[in-house]
């Protein structure tokens, strides 16, 4: 089997924050933006407050809060730079001594607040002294870490001590954006999921849209029953309300069902941003109900950026690391062809050759008068196929792919290559230089069948997820190790240094 892209255009194109309803742990109110009348509301507002959808819609805000409370939140609409973020604020519904907490989104015509009621014993909250011990300790043990997979462990573990989950695992994104989870901690008795591959599907393109705009994604319970909004349409846009910020936003259907087949009843995901884009999440699964206060959400989300900015900054430094290593054997290769006044001598017969260079199994120099190899390669004819379609397609750029039948004519070459990157020095005069990588038969272990994640049912509008989330392994052929991209952007230099040298002299 070849490689395949599972990130399905279905799930992907299924709006998730126009849903118009909320999950049951909230209230869910929206603010007229000047004058701060509640223009729509969750209907579960008269269970947890005892006050009525009717008494509530069109009353003011200034009637539900002290003057102090009401000052705070102005004073947040003014400021340009809250505007960017959300904010929040405790208050105590006047006559029912109820304490909340409000989390505000600010809108251009509106706004949203989150409302969380808060535990009567005080001791049931986390204290500020707590939270902050527990991020300095989180924070002193990450920038401890040498390698991005030691710092994998160091947050799953902490962040497992901090919140109680039974499973915790950091799920990486490929290219593809198929997820592979490269750590994890998990309560005795759990299916294990380290290592397995999870298809792109399961956290579509809309759902890793939202993970940009909101550092984290918590579902109590799976088993909740959702809470409309009243009325159906936002008044201020007439429209459905967009709820792109909001953690209460209810969850796809699809997906309670993906939970239940996990064995799973409560989640929360914590996003790692690398260069501004989704790196992976931190997934985090309980079997019974478990709800994370604002306070303690609170520390995953600043964590969320220590971690993002810790993970970066090891990336970074395997980037640098490899890129030092590549510019050593780039200089001492430039310095060998000037010594000995000839490419096939300094690239392909020296101690260092352009397999250093490129972690190659074999290269071939092609020229006027024949073609000079080192270690394994296509016979001649192959090659002078290759410098044909090559000129045909690609013929003044360095080419790279690590799946040569997939783009070339669905020919796999002799001696089980599979990967190439073809350096143009002169293509009108048949000189190319083409690095070979022998093919690399790949184990890919997917937590269930990838081409059964999404199952419709015979009216093709309903769907269900997988079943069952045991390995399913598929092997992938015709393929080699993919080229790192600092290898391609090396490749690209040394054609610089090819051109510059054949100027003056001959291939040989």
């Amino acid at each position: 089997m070849s490689k395949k892209n599972y990130d399905s255009e279905f799930c992907g194109s299924l709006p998730l924050n126009f849903i118009n309803h909320v999950q049951a742990y909230g209230i869910l109110v929206v603010l007229e933006k000047t004058n701060l009348t509640i223009i729509q509301v969750s209907q579960n507002i008269e269970e947890k407050l005892g006050i009525a959808v009717e008494e509530v819609i069109n009353s003011s805000w200034k009637k539900y809060v002290s003057a102090k409370e009401l000052t705070l939140l102005e004073e947040h609409i003014q400021s340009d730079v809250i505007k960017k973020t959300s904010v929040s604020f405790s208050f105590t519904v006047p006559g029912r001594q109820t304490n909340c907490l409000a989390i505000v989104h600010i809108k251009d015509s509106y706004l949203i607040l989150e409302i969380e009621i808060l535990p009567e014993d005080e001791s049931a909250t986390t204290s500020f002294l707590s939270v902050y011990q527990d991020v300095k300790h989180v924070i002193t043990w990450l920038e401890s870490a040498q390698t991005i997979t030691s710092a994998c462990e160091i947050a799953i573990t902490e962040l497992k001590k901090i919140s109680g989950f039974d499973r915790i695992m950091v799920y990486q994104f490929d290219e593809n954006w198929n997820g592979t989870v490269i750590a994890e901690t998990l309560e005795e008795g759990m299916e294990p999921y380290l290592g397995l591959v999870f298809p792109a599907s399961d956290v579509p393109r809309q759902a890793r849209a939202l993970y940009l705009q909101n550092p984290y994604r918590q579902i109590p319970d799976r088993e909740y029953t959702p809470v409309k909004l009243y009325p159906l349409l936002n008044p201020a846009t007439e429209t459905f309300i967009d709820l792109s910020d909001c953690n209460l936003r209810s969850v796809a259907s699809v997906h309670i069902e993906y939970l239940r087949n996990m064995n799973v009843m409560s989640s929360m995901s914590i996003r790692i941003i690398k260069d501004n884009r989704l790196w992976g999440l931190i997934a985090c699964h309980h079997r019974q109900a478990k709800f994370i206060p604002y306070q303690l959400c609170s520390v995953f989300e600043l964590l969320s950026g220590f971690i993002s900015s810790t993970f970066s900054r090891l990336q970074v430094l395997e980037e640098f690391q490899r890129n030092s290593h590549l510019q050593t054997i780039h200089a001492r290769l430039a310095e060998q062809i000037y010594a000995e006044d000839s490419l096939v001598k300094g690239l392909l017969q020296k101690e260092t050759t352009v397999l250093d260079l490129l972690q190659a199994e074999g290269a071939a120099l092609t020229y006027s008068r024949g073609m000079a190899t080192i270690g394994v390669t296509p016979d001649e004819d192959e090659v002078k196929n290759l410098i044909m379609w090559l000129q045909g397609n690609k013929p003044d750029k360095v080419f790279s792919t690590d799946s040569i039948a997939s783009v070339y004519d669905n020919e796999k070459l002799s001696q089980d290559i599979a990967g190439m990157i073809a350096i143009p020095i002169h293509p009108a005069k048949d000189e190319y230089l083409f690095v070979f990588r022998s093919e690399a038969i790949q184990k890919i272990n997917w937590g269930g069948n990838p081409d059964e994640a999404i199952q419709f049912e015979q009216d093709k509008k309903n769907y269900h997820p997988r079943n069952s989330f045991k390995i399913w392994q598929q092997t992938v052929k015709d393929t080699s190790l993919p080229w790192h991209t600092q290898e391609i952007q090396v490749a690209d230099s040394l054609q610089h240094i090819l051109l510059e040298y054949t100027l003056r002299k001959s291939v040989v």
